[in-house]
């Protein structure tokens, strides 16, 4: 019985596990096959992702040129030029012997209409020299600039029924002296518009 036992124990240790391997053509085929699968997984991907580029591109494309045309459609109402109204002259302020000097400003778009905007005014007044080339001569005072980009500020020197703004600039005229008043508007958009108005002094 041992002697049964040890012989089938040494056939056991004889016999070697058999290994079956593919011939080298079939080795080479299957090889290709999922070479050209990949191949093709690749070559999808990518279309779908050009594809995709393609519509994010012409989406932010016709984005842009539409914010383009809207903002060129906007910007024909905004100012285009300042105009100091015939209406500004000097006031005596409150039925006293001060004087001061009241501009009525009217800001026109690009069709020549008086508009409502956002802006900052400067003011400045020279010296007038009369039978010259270069009338405008010494600057006698510059005043500090009104910000009128908040709506409510905006709104407190707008008057609806000239279409133009109403200032008052506190200022001691010499007699008989002629002026030059310089306006300066400073639009949001980084333009600036300028006229000038002359004042004589009757004092």
């Amino acid at each position: 019985m041992k002697s049964e036992i040890r012989s089938q124990k040494s056939e056991v240790r004889s016999q070697k596990p058999e290994i079956r391997t593919l011939p080298a053509g079939r080795q080479g085929q299957n090889l290709s096959s999922v070479l050209c699968l990949l191949s093709s997984v690749i070559c999808l991907l990518a279309m779908l992702l050009a594809n995709a580029g393609c519509e994010l591109f012409s989406g932010l494309t016709a984005k842009t040129n539409n914010d383009v045309k809207e903002l060129s459609v906007y910007s024909r109402f905004a100012p285009a030029k300042i105009n100091i109204m015939p209406l500004t002259e000097f006031i005596s302020a409150g039925g006293t012997r001060q004087v001061k000097i009241k501009p009525y400003v009217s800001l026109l778009d690009s069709f020549g209409s008086q508009i409502k905007s956002p802006a900052v005014f400067r003011f400045e007044l020279y010296q007038r020299v009369l039978r010259s080339a270069e009338p405008k001569g010494r600057r006698v005072i510059i005043w500090p600039d009104i910000d009128l980009n908040d709506p409510a500020a905006n709104n407190e020197y707008w008057r609806d029924f000239l279409r133009a703004y109403e200032f008052d600039l506190p200022f001691e005229p010499d007699a008989n002296q002629s002026y030059i008043l310089q306006i300066t508007c400073l639009c949001p958009n980084g333009r600036r518009f300028s006229a000038e108005f002359a004042l004589k002094s009757t004092k």
